[in-house]
């Protein structure tokens, strides 16, 4: 892309007319002054005092409603903004044509912004980092290996007949409790319900099938208490985050603070978890039963083991990383997910017309039913740009450039703001419309000078994206597939779900819907 003392008059025309059009008013936009880039202490700012800012914040409750106040402030100072809280600053933007000068500058070992709580519990606890908390090149090497279980196309071959077992046996057992539980005539029994606790055992059972290779049985009538308390601390841990990003985490371990000694407690509980099914794994993987020999997929914790290239410290960290972020972020944008289809049935039909048709064609094969199915993908891609689970992507650009029209020097932390860039309508044409057919190939005509395809970044960009992103979205799929293959979804209010930010961002109240079963 072209540096903005670079283009051509029409061009940068149009961009200011863009931005005009998106933020209301000409005089929130950077002029011009004479040509001059114009110094990054002329960014407009929410305030020089970070520890004022930090007050401010926990008086209003802002913690809890970052990503409306970062919507609300684009509205007030412009497309692009300096935020200091505490002792983190950042640059904060929104419009793509922005982001793909920030991801055109991040290097070859690109970072984001540490999160520091998480650094500190490793660091005091003498835990290994995964590739989520590393850096530089001790990151690109393990990251390097960690793809080829759970990036590249051959594993999720191996690992996508796992997740529709889960799938599978989830929508089974929904369906028994719909039918014995529910009301109505057989075979359209109805039932309503908060599917929340559900989704968390789903994706809890997925991801252990995936990660260990073997299923815990949390579709059972009294799942056991280990999963439960850790499900417990991966909320608890994400609550307790947030408010710790803006204040020295040695601090308050010094001073025994309890916001700390709550998180502190949460990732022990993660990681007393995750030993307990990784010594079960290896004990498992020195059997003849349960060796490699047999040909059966073991899980990523077996490949690892046995491709032998990283330590045995080292696949620890990163499996733990992988199974703390690997909960919520699944089944929340699940609920909003099952929650959109209720509140859109035209488009639950659609999507649903293509899977019957795709499944019945795939003869039960589940990669060859995704791939006739693309609209379960534009149902996940539309979701996450509604509702972004983290809300922001971060990156420290390696040289100095340009965003709209100011000097962002080396080594700036700059955030890409999802929540405000999925609801743009400088962006998406008629954004608050719920549409999975926008992602779709023949429907995808991003203007080049919007930034084209940096537009769908709920898993990150690059070399740097969400390590997990693979499990993720086939998980996501899959469920999404079978529920629609048992149930039609209804929803008894139509109204906007309020939301709240816990370090991912999820539904004020969880919704509840109504399935319905259907015949199969």
């Amino acid at each position: 892309m072209l540096s903005s003392w670079m283009r051509p008059p029409a061009f940068s025309t149009a961009v200011r007319c863009l931005c005009v059009r998106a933020f209301g008013r000409e005089d929130a936009l950077p002029r011009r002054s004479g040509g001059r880039v114009r110094d990054f202490q002329e960014i407009p700012h929410t305030g020089s005092n970070g520890w004022i800012n930090l007050l401010r914040f926990w008086k209003d409750g802002r913690f809890s409603l970052l990503h409306k106040h970062m919507e609300n402030t684009f509205r007030r100072l412009g497309p692009i903004y300096r935020e200091h809280l505490g002792s983190q600053s950042s640059v904060n933007i929104m419009l793509p044509m922005d982001i793909g000068e920030l991801f055109r500058s991040e290097g070859l070992h690109p970072r984001r912004m540490t999160l520091q709580p998480w650094a500190t519990h490793r660091e005091t606890r003498r835990h290994s980092k995964g590739v989520f908390l590393k850096n530089g090149t001790e990151w690109r090497a393990d990251r390097l290996l960690l793809n080829r279980e759970v990036m590249v196309a051959s594993a999720v071959r191996r690992f996508l007949p796992l997740l529709d077992d889960v799938a599978q046996d989830f929508c089974h057992s929904l369906r028994h409790r719909v039918e014995t539980e529910g009301v109505g005539e057989t075979g359209q029994r109805s039932m309503t319900l908060d599917p929340s606790p559900d989704l968390f055992r789903f994706a809890l059972e997925a991801s252990c099938h995936v990660l260990y290779g073997e299923r815990i049985g949390l579709f059972s009538s009294s799942p056991s208490e280990e999963s439960e308390r850790f499900i417990w601390a991966v909320e608890r841990m994400l609550a307790t985050t947030p408010p710790l990003l803006y204040l020295p985490p040695r601090l308050l371990l010094r001073l025994r603070a309890p916001l700390w000694t709550q998180h502190a407690t949460a990732w022990d509980h993660i990681f007393s978890h995750a030993e307990t099914r990784i010594q079960r794994g290896y004990q498992r993987l020195q059997t003849p039963v349960g060796g490699a020999s047999d040909g059966r997929f073991q899980g990523v914790l077996g490949q690892l083991m046995e491709a032998g290239q990283l330590s045995l410290e080292l696949i620890k960290a990163n499996i733990t990383e992988l199974m703390a972020g690997g909960v919520d972020t699944t089944a929340v944008p699940l609920q909003f997910a099952l929650f959109e289809l209720g509140r859109n049935p035209d488009v639950q039909e659609r999507v649903r017309a293509q899977v019957l048709s795709s499944w019945e064609k795939a003869s039960g094969n589940p990669q060859k039913a995704l791939q006739g199915a693309p609209l379960l993908k534009g149902t996940v891609k539309e979701t996450l740009r509604l509702y972004p689970v983290g809300i922001t992507v971060q990156r420290y650009p390696i040289r100095d450039i340009v965003l709209q029209n100011y000097h962002v020097p080396a080594g700036t932390l700059v955030q890409v703001c999802l929540y405000p860039l999925g609801r743009s309508r400088e962006v998406f044409d008629r954004p608050e419309r719920f549409d999975p057919s926008r992602w779709s190939a023949e429907s995808a005509t991003p203007d080049a000078a919007s930034g084209g395809s940096f537009r769908s970044l709920a898993f990150g960009f690059g070399s740097r994206q969400c390590v997990g992103r693979r499990i993720a979205e086939n998980e996501m799929q899959l469920l999404l597939m079978h529920i629609l293959r048992n149930f039609r979804l209804t929803v008894s209010s139509t109204e906007e779900l309020n939301t709240k930010y816990t370090l991912i961002l999820q539904p004020e109240s969880p919704p509840r819907i109504t399935f319905t079963t259907r015949s199969l």
